[in-house]
């Protein structure tokens, strides 16, 4: 494993920038009323980046007033009108690249080319992406279906939006939460998770500044236990959008039921990867490394289970290993670091159980370590392959969430697809073929939300994300994702200017 040299570029200032508070309220911030502390810290060196307090109850109250005060202006102005207002954010979003990307490297452990090439620009191209999208919210053609009447129907905001975001992509899916809502004409209030609310409070400053109203994006900064809880509860809010685990979706679900909420879940995944026999060999290894490492395996469309049909799994697996040990393990800001820390060392340390256990039943080809010397004060994960593992086995089971691949051999089509199908998740997978054919086949009946073909990772603004079964329903990105960001209305207008309907009868009178 090559570990590339340190570098000292100046870090983002934290505590200065948000010394009035991590809470973004009605277009301020404000510091929280929690009377709890939190800390964020670097994963990389362990150090200090923001102390804050925590968002209470009731400061989740007063930015859930401030959305609902903002939304009739903001519900009431144009598709244009709003469209512009997110052209313009979509302009100071890219006019302050290098502050996202810092930030969001340093809260999360991100090598800064990452932060700098997927995350920056992919959130600028959503903004982009919706300010465009904010025009087209179109209904069905109006028509003449009684004979008697004219029907048309309404695209309309539901109302106030009480959304929870994930530590593993903040600043995308901050974007990913708060576009297509306010797009479509709703308020928001966001909670980010407590470990990383940087990225969102730098978004929600971008939203003020860019000219769209106070309270329309609110965010508040605390625990899911305290301030996610009421929110989702809150009798204000309409719809509840969240991205994270399936066992917290499960609560999250439990409580917006109880108050018939419209319900969003992007939710955990276990992505297969099947390789079937005729695929080009060097394309899937390249696909698998990548796919795999991603944000050093913190993504839930990660390539995390690769099935590798018989005549190709050995060199699958040697040459996979090979390329992995290539992958520079270092400081986020040194310009040729491929891979950083985990979020936190209690994510490396639960990452670094599961390949332990692993050992008892399976085989670690590479990996499988902390690194030593100048990282070993950060939460560094070498990436790490296993092979021969049982199909029941919890490390093919369970959502790792860290730089680790599993590989599995298979014999037929039939049995790869169906290995593919076996857990509960249905986020997203891949197949590598050169056949069509197959891949076809693949991609039909592989249970996902998301199949690639000879590729696995990439996303784009225009195409929508979700997954399928414990990965939760509804889509982020896309114009589909205002499916689950507007209520359709009905509205029916009388054609005849008769005063006594003929359907009348049924209640009073004869024919």
């Amino acid at each position: 494993m090559h570990y590339p040299g340190t570098a000292t570029p100046d870090r983002f200032p934290a505590q200065d920038r948000f010394a009035a508070g991590a809470q973004y309220i009605a277009g301020r911030l404000v510091a929280g009323t929690s009377g709890h502390v939190h800390t964020v810290v670097d994963p990389a060196t362990g150090k200090d980046v923001l102390s804050y307090e925590l968002a209470g109850t009731a400061d989740v109250d007063a930015a859930v007033a401030a959305a609902r005060a903002a939304f009739p202006g903001w519900a009431g102005a144009t598709p244009g009108e709003r469209s512009d207002a997110l052209h313009r954010l979509a302009g100071v979003l890219a006019d302050r690249a290098e502050d996202f990307a810092r930030a969001e490297s340093l809260q999360c452990g991100k090598p800064l080319k990452l932060t700098r090439e997927f995350d920056v620009p992919g959130t600028v191209d959503n903004a982009a992406f919706f300010a465009g999208a904010a025009r087209h919210l179109q209904g069905q053609s109006a028509g003449e279906y009684s004979g008697d009447h004219t029907s048309y129907v309404r695209r309309e905001p539901i109302g106030v939006v009480g959304s929870v975001a994930p530590w593993n992509y903040p600043l995308q899916m901050a974007a990913w939460k708060i576009l297509p809502a306010v797009a479509a004409g709703n308020t928001i209030v966001l909670k980010p998770a407590e470990l990383t609310p940087l990225t969102s409070l730098l978004f929600a400053q971008a939203v003020t500044d860019a000219g769209i109203p106070d309270g329309v994006v609110n965010i508040v900064s605390g625990t899911g236990r305290e301030a996610g809880e009421h929110l989702v509860g809150h009798p204000d809010v309409a719809m509840t959008s969240f991205t994270g685990s399936t066992a917290v979706g499960r609560r999250v679900a439990e409580i917006a039921t109880a108050t018939v909420k419209r319900l969003h879940l992007e939710l955990g995944g276990k992505a297969p990867f099947l390789v079937f026999d005729d695929a080009d060999l060097e394309a899937a290894v390249h696909g698998a490394v990548a796919g795999s490492l991603i944000n050093t395996g913190q993504d839930c469309t990660a390539a995390t289970r690769a099935y590798v049909q018989r005549p190709l799994y050995e060199a699958f697996v040697e040459r996979t290993a090979a390329l992995m040990e290539t992958v520079r393990v270092g400081d986020p800001s040194a310009p040729d670091t491929d891979l950083g820390p985990l979020v936190s060392h209690a994510q490396r340390d639960r990452v670094a159980g599961f390949v332990d256990r692993a050992r008892g039943y399976a085989r670690v080809v590479t990996g499988g370590a902390t690194p030593l010397g100048d990282l070993a004060n950060g939460a560094y994960y070498l990436p790490t392959l296993i092979a021969d593992a049982a199909q029941d086995s919890e490390v093919v089971r369970s959502e790792i969430f860290g730089p680790v691949l599993v590989v599995l051999p298979f014999d037929s089509d039939d049995e790869g697809i169906a290995l593919a199908n076996d857990t509960p998740y249905g986020l997203a997978a891949s197949a590598w073929s050169r056949d069509v054919y197959r891949a076809n086949r693949a991609t039909r009946e592989i249970q996902a939300g998301c199949v690639w073909v000879n590729d696995h990772i990439p996303i784009i603004s225009e195409m929508p994300h979700g997954g399928y079964k414990s990965s939760g329903f509804g889509k982020d990105m896309s114009t589909y994702s205002f499916d689950e960001y507007t209520q359709v209305k009905h509205v029916m207008f009388d054609n005849t200017a008769v005063a006594a309907k003929d359907w009348h009868r049924t209640v009073f009178g004869d024919r």
